[in-house]
């Protein structure tokens, strides 16, 4: 990419030419969708297109047209670089009557989907500080998000632990953080978890989660939570659990997941003080965050819809598909050395072959050339240093497809594994 280019590039900029994952998620994901044809899309987090979902989007987007001022509101203005007041008042009294937070609109922002949200906590949290100290972010338990990986401006910006592995009947297993090696010292500047875990599915305990907001809270750094798959929306959680907010606490939610990946939207509550810098940076950057989210999602919050789709709709939507899309997995793959990571929420199921010969971008890439696209397991660890075969073992799916799909790809799944342990 870069002996195209007539012009010298910065470091930074250089860091870009030479690919990511996640650039390789979306161009895989982009492509196929305009392309069409027979490919099998295992691979991108692109929601599911919800008949029941979508039919009360165009309700909502309906009566926004047809409010006197409120298209030439949404086209029109610029909101305040934290988002609309309105909506932010909105989101406070949900937190505060779904869970009794006490959480007012001066401790909500709006920014132009999560990815930009986690470039800006991450940077302003990690990297060399003004005492000379370079700090990083860390990931607890690795596996994590695909696209946390190359949001530094530094290079190096993150660090990661290896999980504890439980072994669970019916070939399934589940991840835990090592407390014991989660040492939090002064080159570290935040934490970060995703509950549930993209890309496995996996739920932190409530207990967990204490323990980590206690980790931090000692250290002083905040506990930055990925929630765009978890409650109150959209909601995609198959097993117990109960958000934790506090004043070392950063919440990032997202309005992709309850169907609207295109209006990009993602919302983060925090102390004040976060908040101000959020929308600082954010002016900066973007000088605003859309209107389309906002407009959109203050009408489907006053209403109560966004509880009663994300809970009545939504979850039975993506648990129904999960447990279709695993007794598939068990059926396809019987008779391969396998494991599934417990599903308990989220919309992926993470497969791993122990002992698998090939590395998991060499099946990433013998599965494209047979029109399955899957992502690769090792691109979901960044900044797990050292050798751990595991990650190159992996293999993230989705199962928002069609069964039939699901069912077609994870076939030919099945079928290169076995030609991979059969060929060493």
């Amino acid at each position: 990419m870069i002996e195209d280019l007539p012009f010298r590039l910065s470091a930074f900029g250089e860091r870009f030419a030479s690919g990511s994952g996640i650039l390789d998620l979306m161009d895989d994901l982009g492509n196929a969708l305009a392309e069409g044809g027979d490919k099998l899309m295992l691979g991108g987090g692109n929601p599911s297109h919800i008949p029941r979902v979508q039919s009360r989007l165009r309700v909502h987007m309906q009566r926004l047209l047809e409010t006197p001022g409120a298209f030439e509101r949404l086209v029109g203005d610029y909101a305040p670089p934290n988002g609309t007041p309105a909506f932010r008042e909105a989101l406070a009294g949900l937190l505060r009557r779904e869970f009794g937070w006490e959480v007012g609109p001066e401790q909500v922002a709006v920014t132009n989907g999560s990815q930009a949200a986690f470039f800006c906590l991450f940077n302003l949290f990690a990297g060399t500080g003004s005492d000379g100290v370079k700090r990083r972010v860390l990931f607890p338990m690795a596996p994590e998000y695909i696209g946390y990986a190359d949001l530094g401006l530094e290079p190096g910006l993150f660090t990661a632990r290896r999980p504890r592995i439980e072994e669970l009947p019916g070939r399934l297993f589940k991840y835990h953080p090592d407390f014991d090696s989660l040492e939090v010292d002064d080159s570290i500047g935040a934490l970060c978890v995703s509950r549930p875990t993209n890309p496995t599915g996996n739920v932190l305990s409530d207990r967990e989660m204490e323990r980590l907001a206690a980790v931090s809270r000692t250290a002083g750094v905040p506990l930055i939570v990925d929630n765009a798959y978890g409650a109150p929306f959209p909601d995609i959680i198959y097993r117990e659990a109960h958000p934790l907010y506090e004043d070392n606490l950063i919440l990032c939610l997202s309005l992709s997941k309850l169907g609207l990946p295109g209006a990009r939207t993602g919302l983060v509550v925090a102390a004040e003080p976060v908040i101000r810098l959020l929308g600082a940076m954010n002016a900066v950057v973007n000088l605003a965050s859309g209107n389309l989210g906002c407009m959109l999602g203050q009408s489907l919050i006053e209403s109560g819809e966004i509880l009663s789709l994300s809970r009545e709709v939504i979850r039975p939507w993506y648990r129904e598909r999960m447990e279709r899309a695993l007794a598939l997995c068990h059926r396809q793959l019987e008779g391969i050395e396998y494991r599934v990571h417990r599903p308990e929420g989220a919309m992926f199921l993470w497969l791993w072959f122990p002992g698998l010969p090939i590395d998991s971008e060499q099946l990433y890439q013998r599965l494209k050339a047979r029109d399955v696209l899957v992502v690769a397991g090792h691109h979901f660890f960044p900044g797990l240093e050292g050798e751990w075969r595991h990650r190159q073992e992996c293999l993230r799916i989705t199962y928002t497809q069609p069964e039939e799909v699901v069912a077609k790809g994870l076939a030919i799944i099945a079928d290169e594994a076995r030609k991979a342990y059969a060929n060493h």
